[in-house]
């Protein structure tokens, strides 16, 4: 079934809605959110992109259908990565949590505007410009090994480039204003830190943005696809940020596994001209190694970690 333009306006009305009632009705009030309600939210959001994953296996059929879920498990792996750099910048900047959720929501609403044109930019270069995509492979496995091999830093939010370059043309105050992002003194408009911080969001989004979207072009050329299994899983992000924040730490080996699925994604991209890995197969590997690398931070705790818990 072809996508006509009422199928895309009937999704992009869903996720509007979605967002509307997010933070209109669910949200309207700044809160800390706990544990059991981020993963009521995080089973709501899965469900409703095995939903419409069904969905596509009904009107376009079983082979669009593992392309999407593929996508969504690529997209939902990558943005485990995210939740790190979040944790670091809500904690450098003493976000209280009951203003986190809010800050994620604008980030996310601008994350969806930014991948959108990523995505659509980077198709219609693909099929213009085919030899790209050994560009975009060879990068993602040059992203995988950078990853493999760089060192845990502590980020200073304040060096960022984007950051620096606010504050020298906008004025930010030196104390929060509890969740606003602007304020007025001395009948002048300023910036909050509350409002670096959703500026670091975007920022980080945008940098991972890089590697995910080329990622998911290795399974499909289909932009309805790779607009919806993104929009899937970033809508998801915030619960699953809520319902991992406190537990990330046991879960170190991630890193390495991120690491193996964009060097495979890589390597699946420069070699779509010589042979074609099943996408049943690209699914099962990215889940695989997800599995290991899960287990293994169980089995093999980090020592700060292990000794915390005698």
């Amino acid at each position: 079934m072809a996508v006509t333009i009422y199928v895309w306006i009937g999704f992009l009305a869903f996720v509007l809605l979605m967002l509307a009632l997010d933070l209109g009705v669910f949200h309207r009030k700044s809160h800390e959110v706990k544990i059991k309600e981020a993963l009521i939210w995080s089973a709501v959001w899965i469900s409703m992109a095995m939903v419409f994953n069904y969905g596509i296996y009904v009107y376009m059929g079983e082979i669009k259908a593992m392309e999407f879920l593929t996508g969504y498990v690529i997209e939902k792996s990558l943005s485990i990565d995210n939740l790190f750099v979040f944790i670091m910048i809500f904690s450098y900047f003493n976000v209280d949590k009951k203003y986190q959720h809010k800050v994620l929501f604008w980030g996310i609403l601008g994350a969806l505007i930014m991948r959108s044109i990523f995505i659509f930019a980077g198709v219609a270069l693909i099929n213009k410009f085919h030899w790209i995509i050994y560009i975009f492979g060879a990068f993602l496995i040059f992203t995988g090994a950078k990853m493999l091999f760089q060192k845990d830093e502590k980020m200073d939010p304040n060096k960022n480039p984007l950051v620096k370059l606010f504050k020298r043309f906008y004025p930010v105050t030196d104390t929060m204003h509890g969740d606003r992002f602007f304020v007025k003194i001395n009948a002048k408009t300023v910036a909050t830190p509350l409002f670096v911080v959703l500026l670091l969001v975007e920022f980080t989004d945008l940098i991972f943005a890089v590697d995910s979207i080329p990622a998911i072009m290795a399974i499909t050329s289909d932009p309805f696809i790779i607009f919806t299994s993104n929009v899937f899983a970033i809508l998801g992000l915030r619960a699953l940020y809520f319902a991992l924040a406190g537990i990330t730490q046991y879960f170190h080996y991630i890193k390495y596994g991120l690491s193996a699925i964009l060097v495979f994604v890589g390597l699946k991209m420069v070699m779509v001209d010589f042979y074609k890995i099943p996408i049943l197969v690209s699914l099962f590997t990215i889940l695989g190694i997800l599995v290991i690398s899960v287990i293994a931070s169980l089995l093999f705790p980090k020592k700060e970690v292990a000794l915390s818990k005698l």
